[in-house]
């Protein structure tokens, strides 16, 4: 028989308001000849998680939007993008002003992953099954156009799986191929939830081969997120220029772990013209002017390295140094 999944999306889920129990909302909603089964994945939205964990707030996004970030990764006239508090990088850090009262805003749940553990053990507890729980929330992508799910949240369910080692029919090695499978079933689930359904819940049933035994919760869906640095594109074209010229040294670590001095060389010699002399611990420089060291200071830095100059040399002909640095 060949793999198949199915997603069913139930009708009839009312507003969710603080206090409410999800599970209770959840099973209410099913159909009686449908049960939850062992291998089962609950997707729910974070939107009626955060309201049913009182996140809703009469306010706007600009007002919220301060609280809810961590550092602005773009900004293009009202938009922003940000790395928020869960370490997502979003517009407007997730705050939303859809499917609620006018006047009002959802911010994201306090913890995706806690809301997840949460519903997994009440659905176990009241339909005596193991299933895995994804909490789903839309972003944006780089370089696409549109909108998708991803999963915020996980509990119960593996978020990715390695294929590094194995090979293809043809024998090649995969070496980098981890789907991100949390975000494909979020993106599946909504196929079926839809954005004007009223329907925030779906059930996949099909890969049980992702669901972790009832004791286990697994990662959750934290995993998925890379750390500061660890990101080719911690800022915005825009904003990478403006931080590197600022030098701010809170602004280091989007850009990564220093490069190597090959590559710092290079940079250099492509940007100034000027020969780099490899050393033991960086690169030297002689005849620098002042302009010059200007230009080379934003590139060390964004480069993850420091520029340092001889005060009493800061005229033409100085000689600079150049040291990787700590990100």
């Amino acid at each position: 028989m060949s793999p198949s999944l199915q997603v069913w999306a139930p009708d009839g889920v009312g507003e969710i308001r603080e206090g409410d129990d999800l599970a209770a909302h959840l099973l209410g909603a099913l159909p009686r000849s449908f049960a939850l089964t062992e291998g089962d994945i609950v997707v729910v939205t974070s939107k009626v998680v955060a309201k049913a964990e009182g996140r809703v707030r009469v306010s706007t996004r600009e007002a919220e939007l301060a609280g809810e970030t961590v550092r602005v990764v773009a900004r293009r006239g009202a938009t922003a993008i940000v790395r928020n508090r869960l370490g997502l990088t979003m517009a407007a850090a997730g705050i939303d002003a859809s499917n609620v009262e006018a006047g009002k805003v959802v911010l994201l749940p306090e913890d995706p992953d806690a809301s997840a553990r949460a519903l997994r053990a009440r659905l176990a507890a009241e339909a005596g099954v193991a299933v895995g729980v994804i909490v789903t929330d839309t972003a944006g992508r780089a370089w696409r156009e549109g909108q998708t799910d991803i999963a915020i949240g996980a509990a119960g369910v593996l978020v990715a799986e390695d294929y590094t080692g194995r090979t293809d029919a043809h024998g090649n090695p995969l070496l980098v191929t981890a789907p991100a499978v949390a975000d494909e079933l979020a993106g599946l689930a909504e196929l079926a939830t839809g954005k004007l359904g009223a329907r925030p819940f779906a059930v996949v049933r099909g890969r049980a081969d992702l669901v972790l035994p009832g004791q286990e919760d697994g990662t959750g869906a934290v995993a998925l997120i890379r750390a500061e640095g660890g990101d080719f594109f911690g800022f915005g074209a825009r904003e990478a220029v403006f931080r590197a010229l600022s030098g701010d040294e809170s602004d280091r670590a989007p850009f990564g772990a220093p490069a190597s001095a090959e590559e710092m060389a290079e940079a250099v010699i492509r940007v100034s013209g000027l020969e780099t002399v490899v050393e033991t611990d960086g690169l030297s420089i002689t005849a620098i002017d002042p302009a010059t060291a200007a230009r080379l200071g934003a590139l060390a830095f964004a480069y993850g390295w420091r520029l340092e100059l001889d005060p009493c040399d800061a005229g033409d002909g100085a000689e600079a140094r150049l040291r990787p640095g700590t990100p």
